[in-house]
């Protein structure tokens, strides 16, 4: 008998329920904590030989020297290169959808001049040099090599550094194949929080970057959140989610296999359904049922599911909205007649995939966004990642003679009310100038 909740908002204590179903702990535990403190404080004082005994103990990959926990890009080609024909035209045909979906999210540099001279502007310069935490613990992902360094590339970064936990020192040919198609320029086996530190503060043999992006465990998590602010994160990533909103009208079998698609990531993921049908949702619980024993990873789906999925019963489509919205999810289906109608009511998603023929698995490979999406509620404020995670902007102002003469009296007026002396007169000297006939240029 498969386990998961059932929930109505016909009942009194649903709201209760919901947020003790919706909220997450992130892992960072105490015990958590410590060890990732540890593990920083290790890589940033010892370095290569860090890596190597961190390595050896986490992933069982002995090396005699850090350098060879790089992998050639020879073997990143010889991979593609194996690949079987089929392979290797779903990894091309993935590539290129995301390079052109990111492709429509480059920024431009703006100026404008106004009547007195005054020049105001905006230059987006790329990041010189990113690093990419790809996952490799559970499951090998050559989609989150696409999907992390390819926004990064169409943003013109001028060093993608990618790492990847290997365990006993094997890499997915995959995974080496994504990154000779999505422009990584180095590859180092390294996980958990050392890979991260490595990247954050460099070692002899891993650069120190910029920016660390990509989800990861407990650890990792952790870790991004230490380092954030000696190098920029794009988030600290919760387990994956999906919600979805049926109408009662798709086959129960295709909803069943999406709240799978989420489920079978692992025993944290979150999956969920709702429906103003009750009987609806009886028929695709009927379908989990019988699905289930033909799933490879059926002991984590149904761990999962026992314990973060839910059926719920709403009255309307209105309340489905409502509670979306609360729940901000990852991802979001809208399997209904009027999808795009209902999506108008939708404020807070990572992604929202429309219609009964758009399985949110078309999202996490080959649609074209990014598959880097806020979890745990942050839908609320943070956004999917892409080509903006990869640059920043630059504020341009040239002030005319005349400009500094309108700007500079209201410069000078909010300094003195703050008590900026300074501020006010180095304004001041500007119009003053100008007024008594002393510019120098």
């Amino acid at each position: 008998m498969l386990e998961i909740q059932r929930l109505s908002t016909t009942q009194p204590d649903f709201a209760d329920q919901l947020k003790a179903l919706t909220s997450w702990d992130d892992g960072a535990t105490h015990g958590v904590e410590t060890a990732v403190a540890e593990i920083i404080q290790a890589v940033r004082s010892r370095g290569d030989a860090a890596l190597c005994e961190l390595t050896a103990r986490f992933d069982g990959l002995t090396v005699s020297a850090a350098a060879e926990l790089e992998v050639p890009a020879q073997r990143w080609q010889e991979a593609l290169a194996g690949l079987a024909a089929a392979d290797r035209e779903a990894l091309e045909t993935a590539a290129a959808r995301i390079r052109e979906y990111h492709l429509h999210q480059r920024p431009a540099d703006w100026e404008h001049t106004e009547a007195d001279g005054t020049r105001l502007g905006q230059k987006i310069r790329p990041l010189e040099r990113v690093g990419i935490y790809v996952p490799g613990g559970k499951a090998a992902y050559p989609s989150s090599v696409l999907m992390n360094a390819i926004p990064a590339r169409v943003a013109g970064v001028d060093e993608i550094i990618m790492v990847a936990p290997a365990p006993g020192g094997e890499i997915a040919p995959m995974v080496l194949a994504a990154a000779a198609l999505a422009g990584v320029d180095r590859l180092f086996l390294l996980g958990g929080a050392q890979a991260v530190a490595a990247l954050a503060f460099g070692t002899d043999t891993v650069p120190a970057v910029d920016k660390i992006v990509g989800p990861g465990n407990a650890y990792v998590a952790e870790a991004k959140r230490r380092v954030f602010g000696h190098v920029g994160i794009d988030m600290v990533a919760g387990p994956s989610e999906i919600l979805i909103v049926c109408d009662g009208q798709t086959d129960p079998e295709w909803i069943a296999m999406d709240l799978f698609s989420q489920a079978e990531h692992d025993e944290d993921a979150r999956a969920l359904l709702i429906c103003p049908e009750a009987r609806y949702l009886d028929d695709v619980q009927a379908a989990m049922e019988r699905l289930l024993p033909e799933m490879e990873r059926s002991e984590i789906i149904r761990a999962s599911l026992a314990r973060r999925g839910a059926l719920i019963c709403v009255r309307d489509l209105a309340e489905a909205a409502d509670i979306t919205n609360t729940i901000a999810p990852e991802h979001l289906e809208l399997s209904v007649v009027e999808p795009e109608r209902l999506a108008e009511s939708i404020h807070h998603a990572g992604a929202i995939f429309l219609g009964r023929y758009t399985p949110e698995a078309l999202g996490d490979y080959c649609a074209g966004p990014s598959h880097v999406l806020p979890t745990s509620r942050t839908a609320r404020f943070a956004s999917p990642l892409g080509v903006m995670d990869f640059c920043k902007s630059t504020s341009i102002v040239g002030c005319s003679v005349e400009g500094a003469g309108a700007l500079g009296p209201v410069a000078s007026r909010l300094a003195r009310a703050e008590g900026l002396t300074a501020h006010a007169r180095s304004a001041e000297y500007r119009y003053q100038a100008e007024t008594n006939g002393d510019a120098s240029a």
